[in-house]
């Protein structure tokens, strides 16, 4: 028997505010982090929750939400590029 969770628009916006969150968390680790692996693993950290923070915007149907993460996630790449080069 397979039983299908649903999940209400309210649980949605809060698993979106996790990832958010958590992502924000990664990008200040990154600051503190060793040069190399511990740092890639943060900047992948912070974007694979931002990835996920506006996959819940986009189920939810919150365009300025989305389009403020995906600018958020713009600025993390472009700071890591800077900040952290290769």
């Amino acid at each position: 028997m397979v039983v299908k969770e649903t999940i209400t628009a309210a649980e949605l916006l809060e698993r979106l505010r996790f990832f958010e969150a958590e992502a924000e968390k990664a990008y200040g680790r990154m600051y503190d982090a060793r040069p190399g692996s511990d740092l890639a693993a943060c900047y992948s950290d912070a974007k694979e929750a931002l990835h996920e923070a506006i996959g819940f915007a986009r189920r939810l149907g919150l365009s300025r939400e989305t389009k403020r993460l995906e600018k958020r996630l713009a600025e993390i790449k472009m700071i890591y590029r800077r900040q952290f080069p290769a």
